[in-house]
C-alpha cells in the first residue's frame, strides 16, 4: 500500500501489494472510502476482458482483535474445565467451533506445538463478531466473568 494507481485520481483508492507463496506480487485495490466507488468503476470498465475482480467485506478491526485476546487470556487465566491452554490454543478451538479450520505442528525443536492454517487476521468484521460471541457464550456456560 502506499501509492495511487496510476491515471486514478482519486488518493482514497489506494495500491495495495501483497507478496504471494511463490514470491510473487499480487495486486488488489482496496476502497477505504465511500467516494472512492467511482473509480473503482472507473478501473473496472478499462480492466480487459478475462480480467478477475474480487470484492471482500472489511476485515477485522484492531479494536476487535484487542478484545478477542483480553478475552482468550482472562479465559486462559480462569482455566474453565481444568483446562490450562494457551489464549492461542483458546483461540484455535474457538476458530474451529465455527468451521474455521486450523491445525498444529510439531515445533522445529520438538519442544510444543505451532498453531498453523487458517488466522484470525482473514476475518472479516461479521466473523470476528461471532468468534468473539462464541467466547462470551462459552464462558457464560462454565460461569468465567470477564472484565470486559
Amino acid at each position: 500500500m502506499g501509492h495511487r494507481p496510476a491515471g486514478s485520481g482519486d488518493a482514497a483508492l489506494g495500491r495495495e501489494r501483497a507478496t504471494g507463496k511463490e514470491g510473487g506480487m499480487s495486486d488488489g485495490y482496496q476502497l477505504v472510502l465511500g467516494r472512492t466507488r467511482e473509480t473503482a468503476h472507473r478501473i473496472v470498465d478499462a480492466a480487459p476482458v478475462g480480467s478477475r475482480l474480487s470484492v471482500k467485506p472489511p476485515r477485522r478491526t484492531l479494536d476487535q482483535n484487542a478484545l478477542m485476546w483480553t478475552l482468550l487470556g482472562e479465559l486462559a487465566a480462569a482455566r474453565p474445565e481444568g483446562r490450562e491452554l494457551t489464549p492461542d490454543v483458546w483461540k484455535s478451538l474457538f476458530l474451529h467451533a465455527l468451521d474455521h479450520s486450523q491445525r498444529f505442528e510439531m515445533a522445529l525443536d520438538g519442544k510444543g506445538m505451532v498453531p498453523v492454517g487458517f488466522r484470525s487476521s482473514k476475518l472479516s468484521k461479521e466473523q470476528m463478531s461471532a468468534l468473539i460471541e462464541t467466547i462470551y457464550e462459552y464462558a457464560g456456560r462454565h460461569g468465567v466473568e470477564f472484565s470486559q
